[in-house]
């Protein structure tokens, strides 16, 4: 709810001010409903629930409006996976917002698979994320990049001088990693497991910076995409997981039911990542409620 302790417990003591009794029995180490508070529970749930209607009412007037008069309006909540710096999708953003000053745009960093849960949930409506498949199950997926893992070591590290680096190469090295939940760490457990190969995880980084600052001072090697380590060459020596078949990918996810301004996003995405000659979205399904403010309590 984004409200601490304190402040509940105020609005709870004025409400029952209001109301002439007490609601929660705190005698106890926990707060348990009193009878009165029993009896106010179905009312107070039936009035949240046609205070949260009126307010897609009100939303839904100003969608229907700009759906006439072709202007796009409300909010569009945009998710990227942490650890990856992608111009391309902020190079959307920018151009979204020029076509479209009336949408608000809400950027959210996390996880791989929360960003996913996020998107099945509706309280984000699309979102880059790491991941081993191209379409998270009943989501629509366009995949931006599709690249291998590597291990990432300094110039003098023994894997530096080897043409070919297996998952079982690392078996005599601690292992710097994306944590789990993200796309990159996925890919490379899923290997693991079908090599049947128990790497030791010495150290979790959710930023692929970290991570190479790490496995340049020696305590650890980096495993990274092939693009990820592509900026620290300077310092840091990549070689392919020759065994490694699953490709790492980056891709864009939204709900088959989605709104204009989705639509209008996802545009603007395949042109600035380089997509133009894939198939666009099915505009059948269109849900208003993808291009407005999700409910407060889902922020």
């Amino acid at each position: 709810m984004h409200i601490s302790q304190s402040g509940v417990s105020a609005q709870i003591r004025q409400l029952e001010r209001e109301l002439g009794a007490e609601l929660f029995d705190r005698s106890a180490r926990t707060a348990t409903l009193t009878a009165a508070g029993a009896a106010a529970l179905a009312p107070a749930r039936a009035a949240l629930a046609a205070a949260r209607a009126a307010l897609a009412a009100a939303e839904a007037v100003g969608q229907a409006v700009g759906d006439v008069s072709g202007v796009i309006r409300g909010r569009i909540t945009v998710g990227m996976v942490v650890g990856r710096t992608v111009t391309p999708l902020f190079d959307a953003l920018a151009a979204f917002h020029r076509a479209h000053p009336g949408v608000e745009i809400a950027l959210l960093e996390d996880n791989s698979d929360r960003l996913v849960q996020g998107v099945r949930a509706g309280t984000v409506d699309v979102a880059l994320i790491g991941t081993a498949t191209a379409a998270p199950a009943g989501l629509e997926a366009l995949t931006i990049v599709s690249e291998r893992l590597v291990v990432a070591v300094p110039p003098d590290h023994p894997l530096a001088r080897r043409r070919r680096v297996t998952l079982r190469d690392l078996a005599d090295h601690p292992v710097i990693c994306m944590p789990a939940g993200t796309g990159l760490r996925t890919v490379f457990d899923q290997a693991c497991a079908a090599r049947r190969v128990r790497p030791v995880i010495a150290l979790q980084a959710g930023a692929a910076d970290a991570m190479a600052d790490l496995a340049a001072r020696g305590p650890g090697v980096a495993v990274l995409s092939e693009s990820m380590a592509e900026s620290y060459r300077d310092r840091l020596s990549a070689r392919v997981l020759d065994d490694v078949d699953i490709p790492a990918l980056l891709c864009l996810v939204w709900r088959a039911a989605h709104g204009p301004a989705v639509r209008e996003l996802l545009a603007h995405g395949r042109r600035a990542f380089g997509c133009g000659g894939l198939p666009e979205p099915a505009a059948a399904g269109d849900d208003p409620r993808d291009s407005r403010a999700a409910p407060p309590e889902e922020q």
